[in-house]
């Protein structure tokens, strides 16, 4: 396969999970969010809260808002950036609208309560999952439902200190908290126990979107004792094309020197690795433990800013004198 042809594939899977990840969220937000008129963050939240009180379609409002947005970000992003977030916003706003076309109404207009009445806290719950999931799904997949991302990614390059989740964050907060300002939603207790419902959809969202993403990443390392060392990381090296580092090791009972081998994998290679070590030497030691990053080739990016040299020796003094 030429490159340019692993290109074209790689495009075309991130694109189909995409619109897997949308269809996903679609069904959450409709499903178990609209019909109880939960409110949450992102330009999707802010849709459903005019929705809610206004009446005016929530896709239309989310297309508007993001057509804004867009405008405002390609000359800061560029078209490179924004294709992706652009086929995720028409291909959200036609998903919205052909759910909330054939799924069945209530009285006043919202999808019809699958869970039953006052199953609001049960529905926010499975929601949340669902959506956090999606969302997942779409970032995994190099993609973006627009929104409150792109305000974000704009805010942090020309603010390189200022991260992507505080801009979220407090984007979210300014959405979910302005239920307070629509009289629609009732008396202001009745406002106050719907943005507290909010701000529950946001952690819960954010924390299955975190799970997801960093179960995906979690990486292991081994450290392997066995007289067959050599068999073993040959093995490993040209089966799973991976790499191994091989310490000196010297045991303290017997007196005798080992080479031990240290081995940083993805989790899902866990398994492999066991069945080769097994295969070759089913007495070894082995020593598995969870590390919370690896950076590097093969591995995960050092998404650090380099600050000026200048800068990091006046810190290091600091630090001396403190």
């Amino acid at each position: 396969m030429t490159l340019n042809h692993k290109n074209i594939l790689n495009e075309t899977r991130d694109y189909f999970f995409i619109a897997l990840g949308l269809a996903i969220y679609t069904i959450a937000f409709t499903v178990f969010l609209m019909p109880y008129q939960i409110v949450a963050g992102g330009v999707t939240g802010l849709s459903a809260i005019i929705y809610y009180a206004t009446g005016f379609h929530l896709e239309n409002t989310y297309i508007i808002i993001n057509g804004i947005l867009l405008v405002v970000a390609l000359k800061i992003l560029g078209w490179k950036f924004l294709m992706k977030t652009i086929f995720a916003i028409f291909t959200l706003y036609f998903m919205l609208k052909f759910a909330q076309e054939i799924i069945p109404k209530q009285e006043n207009g919202l999808p019809f309560k699958l869970m039953g009445e006052g199953q609001d806290f049960m529905s926010m719950i499975i929601g949340c999952v669902l959506t956090g999931i999606a969302l997942a799904t779409v970032f995994m997949n190099n993609g973006s439902t627009g929104g409150t991302d792109v305000i974000a990614a704009s805010v942090n390059k020309f603010h390189p200190n200022v991260s992507l989740g505080n801009v979220l964050i407090a984007a979210d907060f300014c959405i979910i908290g302005s239920c307070m300002f629509f009289p629609q939603f009732g008396t202001y207790l009745e406002r106050a126990h719907k943005v507290m419902f909010g701000f529950c959809v946001m952690a819960m969202e954010n924390y299955t979107l975190d799970y997801v993403m960093n179960a995906r990443r979690q990486s292991v390392q081994f450290m392997i004792f066995s007289q067959k060392w050599q068999e073993i990381a040959n093995a490993i090296g040209t089966q799973m094309n991976h790499g191994v580092t091989i310490l000196d090791g010297h045991g303290w009972y017997t007196g005798k020197k080992s080479k031990v081998l240290c081995i940083l994998a993805k989790k899902n290679e866990s398994i492999y690795i066991f069945r080769l070590i097994k295969m070759i030497d089913p007495n070894a030691f082995v020593s598995q433990s969870s590390v919370i990053g690896v950076y590097g080739e093969g591995f995960d990016e050092m998404r650090v800013k380099i600050k000026e040299e200048k800068k990091v020796i006046k810190e290091i003094e600091e630090v001396k004198e403190s």
